[in-house]
């Protein structure tokens, strides 16, 4: 096997979806035997010792269009002298500017539907689902420089650790819905929230909790709007958890309630990999990835009652949510394994190079 040298970038202030996807990449990568470096915002979520011994670099990434942080990229780029550049999201991409025809080939990775013009100076494209594909190809982009790889989840130890209720206040007896994502708008918690207004107190004779993991903007108008719906006492707000597994055991339901421009949705392959049934909105991602009712409960975005149904189907019905747990966990061992996928970026990395 051909050693990659490759330098991943991300410029992001805070952890996320993309960030754990970013983490767990580059780690999956470097455990291939492949040279996998790191570069990261200076000061943010992500400059600190939390990359299994790779290493990573912490470098301004002021603002997009700051030379100063596009002259330490590039510095950095030359010193390192890596086979290819991955860059994530706008400001990484916008900051990475090669002169033509030389040094590593630099590939942008897409996991939403930004906005083109700073990403036009790459070598190639790679997008997160076919969707983003296609809106990269619909744009202009050279049909023959554009990917598509989805991200993997490999699925966690049984037996690892799982929240204590009590730590949470959290009956015993409760039925946990758990939901994670950042607290912002595109997430729908707000939507989730308003479900709940519409299930009873109670299922089954087991009193029903929600328990909402991540931070954002909207954690106060949440939180506000918990209480105008009278469900606040039945509301636990967890905070960013650097590791959801735990919670994600404790859960009874997943719901994933964001709206139509979410892209691909790491919860759903998530609540695939820990056994959970999963009830999710028809977003972009998930009208391309999940069956309905065959894997997950899919609901049109922002609508309360509909959602409100799917979860009560799922507390009450436990064949129906087995069901649908076993064919998500086949899903996700048949078409988003690591193995399969990280096999895909190496085999485009070995292409791209190849061809520079």
């Amino acid at each position: 096997m051909t050693r990659i040298h490759s330098l991943q970038i991300i410029g992001s202030k805070s952890f996320g979806g993309a960030e754990r996807w970013f983490q767990r990449f580059s780690t999956s990568l470097a455990e291939l035997g492949h040279r996998t470096e790191l570069a990261v915002r200076k000061g943010y979520a992500l400059d600190r010792d939390i990359w299994q011994g790779l290493a990573y670099h912490a470098l301004p990434m002021r603002t997009v269009w700051d030379p100063l942080s596009r002259h330490e990229v590039a510095k950095l780029i030359r010193r390192l002298q890596p086979d290819l550049v991955q860059t994530y999201m706008g400001r990484a991409t916008r900051l990475t500017v090669a002169a033509e025809g030389k040094g590593p080939v630099h590939l942008a990775r897409l996991g939403g539907y930004y906005k083109l013009a700073g990403y036009r100076h790459a070598d190639a494209w790679i997008g997160n689902t076919k969707g983003i594909r296609d809106y990269l190809l619909d744009n202009g982009f050279p049909r023959d420089r554009v990917f598509h790889i989805y991200n993997f989840f490999e699925p966690p130890s049984v037996d690892g650790e799982t929240v204590q209720r009590a730590v949470w206040n959290v009956p015993e007896d409760a039925l946990v819905l758990m939901t994670p994502g950042r607290l912002i708008p595109v997430k729908g918690q707000r939507y989730l929230l308003e479900a709940m207004r519409c299930l009873p107190r109670e299922l089954g004779g087991r009193p029903l909790w929600l328990m909402v993991l991540g931070d954002g903007p909207l954690a106060g108008s949440l939180k506000d709007l918990a209480r105008q719906l009278g469900i606040a006492e039945r509301v636990v707000w967890t905070g960013w958890q650097s590791d959801p597994g735990p919670f994600y055991r404790l859960a009874d339901v997943i719901v994933f309630p964001s709206l139509e421009r979410e892209t691909f949705g790491n919860v759903i392959l998530e609540a695939w990999g820990f056994a959970k049934p999963l009830a999710t909105t028809a977003f972009r991602g998930a009208q391309e990835i999940v069956h309905h009712a065959e894997d997950a409960l899919m609901t049109p975005c922002a609508e309360p009652q509909a959602l409100a149904d799917s979860i009560r189907k799922l507390c009450v019905d436990a064949d129906l949510s087995q069901s649908l747990v076993r064919a998500g966990h086949r899903r996700l061992l048949e078409d988003f394994s690591k193995s399969a996928i990280m096999r895909q970026y190496v085999d485009l990395y070995s292409q791209l190079i190849g061809r520079a």
